[in-house]
């Protein structure tokens, strides 16, 4: 909250050896005129105590109250995160807290163009969920297993003992038999942020239907506080004692078995693991999104990569939307360890609109591998990642953000505005004219999906470094070139299109056109309204220089007619 400040003055008289009194009284106005005026300490300004703080945090709890202190309390409860616990709670008026609560959810919904929120709905049907399947004296929500399967939703199988009873050890827990209270076992193979193949072991303790969540696995163990009952496999032989158990210290009371010795070890483990369950679900690259959202000054050098954005229509209000980055091997930093070379880039992207509502964030990692001794001869290589991202018509901000993981203060950050074009049935129209370096067939299972696939081709572009140069292609590598070409007129009696082709190759150092040739769509393609043309050339026969491809459309049927170029470089 904002707390206004005034700043209070007093007039300070000056006072001579005699007193200002023993002065003329024109002199005393004199004085009073010339003398600086000294500020008094302005108590607004001044540190609250403790005691205050308090007070005021007080205050501010009694304050939120209502349908805002249960949405805090309640609803968000297993999912949101300190900092926006500590924002919420510092808001000032309902306003604002409508307006926290709007982003909190649209910043976790999968699919923000869209008018419902899967996450949101999700998270609400997890509630109700706990609340029918795992209340225990208390709503279902309170629980640990509601707080596991709100937060991380259904595992993915769930090893269940009801009733407890007979139990015989694995191993790892010592072997034997005993007898335990009712517990669960839930297991999920991935979780975000947490690992691999994770185990969580739910105990009912009291037998009054309230499992706790657990990481000492003795606790489930009914008969750990009865002498010579439910030994474990080293007691039963006389190797251990069961006292053992209770003087080693540590997280669990397991005792001792033919794999003990491994439970030391993985204690700290166990711990770590615990402590990331119970803390929110945490949103990726979080340490970037501070770049992203604020005019955060850069502190190391900056991290140079380069952007291409691509457009290919889907349908009349959807356009897909390819957006490729490009980072060069020396501006990476690289980590040497048993003969190989490791450099990690953390990306985390946004696209939002003009109101400044996030249409599709996006993040990922790219890790770049070389043999340590290759190093050197690869620095001019470059790592190519690429995003699809279907969008409408109109005007959009994208905001990037990529961290050198090897090298924190190594931040990188690119903004700019694209202009999604509306693709009208009655205008012929092309999507972007994609020169790219790779360029194949894709399995027809990988049709639509995977990185650099549009439609049924695998297309990797070529990105230009710094903007404004042509792209580069080698003499030795083939120039592949895709585009796909919109509204072809079709002739009523024939139902057939009727369009003509036309390839150019032109060298910019002369303006000589150097390759030309032409294709009608009727012959490849005759009965189709869209076309995608997809060519190889093979570079080996131009000197090294600048060149341009053209690719123009003479629609025969409509009498409209297109052209796209793109400039590249051979060397």
């Amino acid at each position: 909250m904002k707390t206004s400040h005034y700043l209070v003055r007093g007039t300070a008289f000056l006072s001579l050896m005699f007193g200002a009194w023993t002065l003329p009284l024109h002199a005393q106005n004199d004085v009073k005129q010339n003398a600086p005026i000294e500020e008094k300490p302005d108590p607004l300004k001044r540190q609250p105590t403790d005691k205050e703080k308090f007070a005021q945090q007080k205050a501010l709890r009694q304050e939120l109250k209502g349908v805002y202190k249960r949405w805090l309390d309640e609803d968000v409860r297993w999912i949101i995160t300190d900092q926006e616990m500590q924002a919420f709670k510092s808001l000032a008026n309902d306003e604002e807290r409508d307006t926290f609560i709007e982003n909190f959810w649209l910043r976790r919904n999968p699919n923000p163009d869209s008018p419902d929120n899967e996450y949101r709905d999700e998270h609400y049907r997890r509630i109700a969920y706990a609340n029918e399947h795992y209340a225990a004296g208390k709503p279902g929500w309170k629980t640990d297993r509601g707080h596991i399967y709100i937060a991380y939703g259904k595992p993915d199988s769930i090893e269940s003992h009801p009733s407890g009873g007979n139990y015989e050890r694995p191993m790892d827990e010592g072997g034997g038999n005993t007898s335990t209270y009712p517990f669960e076992t839930w297991h999920y193979r991935y979780l975000q942020g947490i690992g691999d193949n994770i185990d969580i072991e739910f105990v009912d303790t009291c037998m009054c239907g309230d499992y706790h969540m657990t990481i000492d696995r003795s606790e489930k163990d009914a008969l750990k506080y009865v002498p010579g009952a439910g030994a474990t496999l080293y007691e039963q032989m006389g190797q251990a004692s069961k006292t053992d158990r209770f003087s080693g210290g540590g997280l669990e009371q397991l005792g001792t078995g033919p794999m003990s010795s491994m439970n030391q070890s993985k204690q700290f483990d166990r711990l770590n693991q615990y402590a990331k369950l119970m803390a929110a679900p945490e949103i990726k690259f979080k340490d970037l999104e501070a770049y992203m959202v604020s005019s955060k000054i850069l502190t190391g050098p900056p991290f140079l990569f380069d952007v291409r954005t691509d457009y290919v229509k889907v349908t009349n209000d959807t356009i897909l939307v390819p957006i490729t980055l490009q980072i060069r091997n020396k501006d990476i930093t690289f980590q040497n360890k048993d003969g190989v070379a490791t450099g990690v880039v953390n990306i985390l992207g946004r696209v939002s609109n003009l109101n400044h509502r996030i249409i599709q964030p996006f993040e990922d990692t790219v890790t770049v591998q070389v043999p340590s001794e290759l190093l050197g001869r690869t620095q001019n290589n470059a790592s190519v990642y690429w995003k699809s991202i279907p969008l409408r018509p109109g005007l959009y901000k994208v905001d990037i953000v990529i961290k050198d993981v090897n090298n924190p203060d190594h931040i990188g950050r690119w903004q700019r505005s694209i202009n999604v074009p509306k693709y009208d049935d009655d205008r012929l129209a092309a999507s972007s004219l994609i020169l790219a370096d790779q360029m194949e067939r894709v399995p027809s299972k990988d049709i639509g999906a995977g990185n650099f696939v549009i439609g049924n081709t695998r297309i990797r572009p070529r990105v230009s470094t710094g903007g404004a140069t042509p792209v580069t292609f080698h003499r030795d590598q083939s120039l592949n070139f895709w585009m796909q070409v919109y509204n072809l007129g079709i002739d009523e009696k024939s139902k057939q299109n009727g369009a003509k082709i036309e390839y150019q190759v032109t060298n910019l150092a002369n303006n000589q056109m150097i390759l030309q040739s032409e294709e009608l769509t009727s012959k490849t393609n005759p009965n189709a309204d869209q076309v995608t043309l997809e060519r190889s050339m093979p570079l080996a026969s131009l000197e090294p220089g600048k060149y341009q491809i053209t690719i123009k459309v003479d629609d025969g049927i409509t009498k409209q007619q297109i052209a796209e170029s793109a400039p590249f470089v051979v060397d």
